[in-house]
């Protein structure tokens, strides 16, 4: 398998946008020692684009199980960035566990090795040394820019470092102040496309006095009933303002919404559940 080319061709449906997924790793996030900040910025950034996050996986630091995960994310046909392990130090393994699931080798990009060159000459100018390309230090540096054979270059605006896609699969630093313009500039440059084409709207109501089994066969029918729309339901037990409630709603294409919470309202009806106010997000 050598999935490496970012023509949009390779994508199953031009006209629908595909699934974006995210896989975070690194021990430091599970073992709590930093709260991963990945999560939530990746769904501002597609939501911003009129798309939304289909899953999420975080994995420690374990070749085995990066490997996996990869492999995974590579016959998956999804659009998946993976955050964190791409450095040079002997904890990061994301770049060998690549080309280990791509089945492919392992070589220095010349474009990564021109950057990382000039980050290394800015460094030396910034601290009044000379620069000299043979030292230990600068040679070990350029590990950084080994990635699978095919890989293309995400520019790293922050300090030239770049990460590099696998098909559409993208590997981006663990450090928040570089992997978020990198995953914005891979969204902006490769998917535009698709932008806004899942738009979505959702609308729900608060409903007191109700239990989830009892909803469940009217949600079960609106699915049914109204293609492309998913039926939700969060319960709270100890809201700060509604105490124990259910948030029910639907979600889906703005014009395929309106009707379908409508028929949700007439279904609870015979329910004669008391209803909280009405809740719209986009």
């Amino acid at each position: 398998m050598h999935q490496t080319d970012l023509n949009l061709q390779h994508l199953p449906n031009l006209d629908v946008a595909p699934k974006f997924g995210l896989i975070i790793i690194g021990d430091e996030i599970l073992s709590g020692k930093r709260a991963d900040k990945h999560l939530p910025k990746m769904i501002e950034l597609l939501k911003a684009r009129g798309l939304s996050l289909a899953y999420a996986e975080y994995v420690g630091d374990e070749p085995e199980r990066i490997t996996a995960a990869l492999q995974r994310a590579f016959v998956s046909g999804d659009v998946v960035f993976s955050t964190g392990g791409i450095g040079a130090t002997p904890d990061d393994h994301t770049r060998q566990c690549a080309a280990r699931a791509l089945d492919v080798k392992l070589e220095l990009h010349p474009q990564a090795k021109v950057l990382i060159e000039q980050r290394m000459q800015d460094v030396a100018l910034e601290q009044g040394k000379t620069y000299d390309p043979m030292q230990a230090d600068n040679l070990h540096r350029l590990n950084m820019g080994v990635f699978p054979q095919g890989s293309q270059i995400i520019p790293n605006p922050y300090n030239k470092i770049p990460g590099f896609s696998c098909g559409h699969v993208h590997f981006v630093p663990g450090f928040p102040v570089m992997a978020w313009p990198m995953m914005a500039w891979v969204l902006d440059t490769h998917y535009p496309v698709f932008f806004a084409k899942d738009a979505w709207l959702e609308r729900s109501v608060v409903v007191f006095g109700a239990m989830e089994a009892t909803l469940t066969p009217l949600m079960e029918t609106i699915e049914r009933d109204f293609t492309g729309i998913k039926v939700f339901s969060l319960p709270s037990v100890d809201h700060p303002e509604y105490g124990r409630h259910i948030e029910l709603g639907v979600k889906g294409a703005p014009d395929a919404v309106a009707p379908a919470f409508a028929a949700l309202l007439d279904g609870l009806a015979p329910f004669r559940v008391k209803f909280g106010p009405e809740l719209v997000r986009s």
